[in-house]
């Protein structure tokens, strides 16, 4: 079966909506180049976005990161308070938590992508001329899209194959656990798309003659 078709094989799989069969379709080398596609096409279209919308560029990433932090602070807090004031205790107090942690490291991956805190070398940068920081940030897109299709894929059939063999998380009656897992994947083009980001912005930079290389604060602005 040559790659095209394997392609198609999996879109129909996703369209017919039956996690056996997507996870089944998932299983082919074919869901790397079909990857890399929805990469490419997704991290450009949120770039753009990103662009038209200040709004969503500054705090989409924040507002899950910090909902997800407030979601685990008081979820431990009342399991504390429950299980020694009340003898008490949520069944599911000890597996959400690990759950929302990795929705906030995921998204605040793609965020501290954006703020370039992500082993920046700045300082060894900066005393490069302008062609060698481009060459360098060159190289960090590419760099970022390569790990962007690695978790998109692998994330993603993992996902699939999670929810094929229904699985719950633990303490729950019916939580799915794909249901969080598939925060990955999304995140994942959030990654190719804040990377799609930089790049047109140190390409616009570069052709202007401003400085490409800025130092990098955790928790700042963009």
């Amino acid at each position: 079966m040559s790659t095209i078709s394997e392609m198609g094989a999996i879109i129909s799989a996703i369209a017919s909506q039956d996690s056996f069969e997507i996870s089944n379709a998932m299983g082919s080398d074919a869901i790397w180049p079909l990857g890399l596609i929805v990469m490419l096409f997704g991290g450009y279209l949120l770039s753009v976005i990103y662009h038209k919308i200040p709004l969503l560029d500054r705090h989409l990433e924040r507002t899950v990161m910090v909902a997800a932090y407030l979601a685990i602070g008081f979820i431990i807090f009342w399991a504390v308070i429950d299980r020694f004031i009340f003898s008490s205790q949520w069944p599911w107090s000890t597996t959400i938590p690990p759950f929302l942690f990795m929705v906030m490291a995921w998204f605040g991956a793609a965020y501290n992508i954006r703020l370039r805190t992500h082993l920046s070398f700045s300082e060894f940068r900066t005393k490069m001329g302008p062609t060698g920081q481009l060459t360098c940030l060159t190289l960090d897109f590419f760099l970022w899209m390569g790990f962007a299709l690695i978790l998109f894929v692998t994330t993603l059939r993992v996902t699939a194959n999670s929810a094929s063999n229904f699985q719950i998380v633990l303490g729950t009656d019916n939580t799915m656990q794909w249901w969080f897992l598939m925060t990955a994947p999304i995140a994942a083009v959030l990654i190719a798309g804040r990377a799609m980001e930089n790049i047109q912005d140190d390409l616009r930079k570069y052709r202007a003659g401003e400085p490409l290389i800025e130092q990098a604060v955790i928790g700042g602005d963009t």
